[in-house]
């Protein structure tokens, strides 16, 4: 049986690579829309009602305009904007979040698939805050950095046309208003938003995100061993999830951390840094893999009852 599905914004950089993943799939039914006719809310309703699950690979406002247009109840939408992440009745499509995860992401029509650097930050914060080790009024800070592409089309223009200035790192988002914060704090379980500065090179894709702890202010006789401890039992098991060695020793080795290692991967590497008194958490992912387009897939994988690796390379 094939499943119906619906790219509802294919032609920007998320949902490209939806849809090219889709269109190799034998096992879906990839429903397609008239280029002439992609403003076309009429059509577009159609096709989003005749899909078991669309994607929504759109900007905030456009999102919030098709989840409208849904009048079917059997129709799943992966929201890949930022207009649900927060949202009650919106599950956070991460599935690797906690226990309960993967069973809402089952049931739930309406799932909010999360931005690359909140998917990262997510995946290093939530086990410790969930096991006690990280006070959840912790204020933490916490640097990105990311290839171009997940700055979308115009900042991917840019960087290919060349320029002065793009050579060199930029950080960005110096208001400390960055639009990844909101599920950040939520999904992380943080009553605070942590200090977030992201920072973007002068290459396509490859994220890693790094969260500075002092030892004494985790509870008394928490180590280095007992960070790592809990990320290896949390995600014991998890196909798209890897706990690298403490203090990684090829890493070190090597004098410097390769962002791009788990790029054409739906995988995230996590890392503990330490010495005897301080801790650096480090999450390496593709950004348009597990902190996008692949992320997405596993959902709907996930959501379908099929195989959560089919058609996604760990």
């Amino acid at each position: 049986m094939k499943h119906a599905v619906y790219v509802d914004g294919q032609e920007g950089t998320t949902g490209l690579v939806i849809h090219e993943a889709l269109a190799a799939r034998a096992d879906i039914e990839l429903l397609s829309i008239d280029s002439a006719r992609r403003k076309d809310a009429g059509e577009r309703a159609r096709l989003l009602n005749a899909a078991e699950v669309a994607f929504l690979c759109l900007p905030d406002a456009a999102a919030r305009e098709a989840v409208a247009l849904v009048r079917n109840p059997g129709t799943c939408l992966i929201d890949a904007s930022t207009a649900h992440r927060t949202l009650a009745g919106w599950a956070y499509g991460v599935p690797e979040l906690a226990r309960e995860q993967r069973e809402q992401l089952r049931r739930s029509k309406r799932i909010a698939n999360p931005g690359c650097h909140a998917a990262a930050f997510v995946l290093l914060v939530r086990p410790l805050v969930d096991a006690g080790l990280l006070s959840s009024k912790e204020l933490l800070s916490a640097t990105s950095i990311t290839g171009y592409s997940g700055g979308g089309r115009k900042m991917i223009e840019q960087y290919r046309k060349g320029g002065d200035g793009l050579a060199a790192p930029r950080p960005y988002a110096l208001s400390l208003a960055h639009k990844h914060l909101p599920e950040m704090t939520v999904h992380a379980g943080l009553a605070t938003r942590p200090i977030f500065q992201p920072v973007v090179g002068d290459y396509y894709k490859g994220l890693s995100v790094s969260v500075p702890l002092h030892l004494a202010r985790l509870p008394a006789g928490t180590t280095p061993e007992a960070l790592h401890g809990v990320y290896t039992r949390h995600y014991a098991g998890e196909r798209f999830v890897r706990v690298m060695p403490l203090s990684d020793p090829e890493t070190l080795e090597g004098g410097t951390f390769d962002v791009q290692a788990c790029n054409d991967t739906n995988r995230a590497d996590l890392f503990v840094f330490a010495n005897e008194t301080q801790v650096l958490l480090v999450a390496r992912l593709d950004n348009l893999g597990k902190g996008a387009s692949g992320q997405a897939l596993q959902t709907m994988n996930l959501h379908l009852g099929l195989d959560e690796g089919t058609g996604l390379r760990g």
